[in-house]
């Protein structure tokens, strides 16, 4: 009996798991000895019990790892990095930016930006858009701003706002292939978010939900259809029905797929923007402005 104590004392002395609140003291009962003689003087085991000895033992069920506690402490290391920490503030306006420009903000060399990127990326606080040759990293979700706006909050800081470089005429209304992009086109995309046009679409690009692209609401058909568009015809097209399409100039989406290039045309038609001349720029019309304020509330 002496013997199976200490072994037990010693399998658990081998266990080298964190014994976070492990140790608790268990109850092992001792069998009889061998104490009672009978009348020849031969020696018997006896039913004579020891009361039960406490010992300390390893509680093997608590010795598990804590999963949150070591992805909060990641991601907080992620986010406390200084060239981390002003990419990450840089996209809390909203708009993606390349490697290359993140780089800059960060002060960073391209190749070291692309393995802090790496880091945010795989820890889900940045996302990688790719259109086209161009790759850009946006805020991997709302969630993501939040944390940022709250330790912003505590750190007393404020961030710095986005100013894009690309030529006014351009900025301000242009095409897109053949949709609508610039501030209006922009604009044009949140208001129809805004009124509860668009939902979330049920087509799959392989197993994932192609998260970028949208379907329209019952009030979203008829709206498009008041103005000229048929749903239906376009929907049978063999391309993306409706999608966000990221503007370079803004770094926000603005509306493409078939229902994008149908919105420009009817914009065209409408006359509410003119092409200019050798140049993808549109310019706005005054009856175009008057219009897209009456119809969407919208002011361009």
């Amino acid at each position: 009996m002496r013997k199976k104590i200490a072994d037990q004392m010693a399998a658990a002395s081998r266990n080298d798991s964190a014994p976070i609140f492990g140790v608790r003291p268990k109850r092992i009962p001792l069998e009889g000895i061998d104490l009672v003689a009978d009348h020849a003087g031969n020696l018997h085991t006896g039913n004579m019990p020891f009361a039960g000895h406490q010992h300390f033992v390893y509680h093997q069920s608590v010795n598990v790892e804590c999963h949150s506690d070591l992805a909060v402490s990641r991601i907080a290391a992620a986010i406390g990095e200084p060239a981390r920490a002003r990419m990450l503030y840089c996209l809390m306006d909203g708009r993606a930016r390349t490697s290359t420009e993140l780089a800059m903000v960060a002060d960073v060399s391209p190749s070291t930006a692309s393995v802090h990127l790496n880091r945010l990326k795989t820890d889900h606080l940045v996302k990688l858009l790719v259109q086209g040759k161009h790759r850009y990293y946006s805020l991997d979700g709302p969630n993501v701003a939040v944390v940022l706006e709250g330790l912003n909050v505590l750190a007393g800081g404020s961030s710095d706002h986005f100013v894009p470089t690309s030529p006014n005429q351009l900025r301000s209304a242009r095409t897109c292939y053949d949709h609508m992009a610039g501030t209006v086109g922009v604009a044009l995309h949140d208001r129809f978010r805004a009124l509860g046009w668009f939902s979330a679409s049920s087509n799959r690009a392989g197993s994932k939900l192609d998260s970028d692209a949208y379907d329209l609401s019952a009030a979203g058909t008829k709206a498009f259809e008041a103005l000229g568009i048929d749903v239906a015809a376009i929907r049978t097209l063999r391309r993306r029905f409706a999608c966000a399409c990221l503007d370079w100039s803004e770094r926000r989406p603005h509306l493409g797929g078939a229902l994008g290039a149908a919105v420009l045309q009817v914009a065209l038609n409408k006359k509410w923007v003119q092409h200019e001349l050798d140049s993808r720029a549109l310019g706005i019309t005054k009856f175009g402005r008057r219009d897209m304020l009456a119809r969407f509330g919208l002011e361009v």
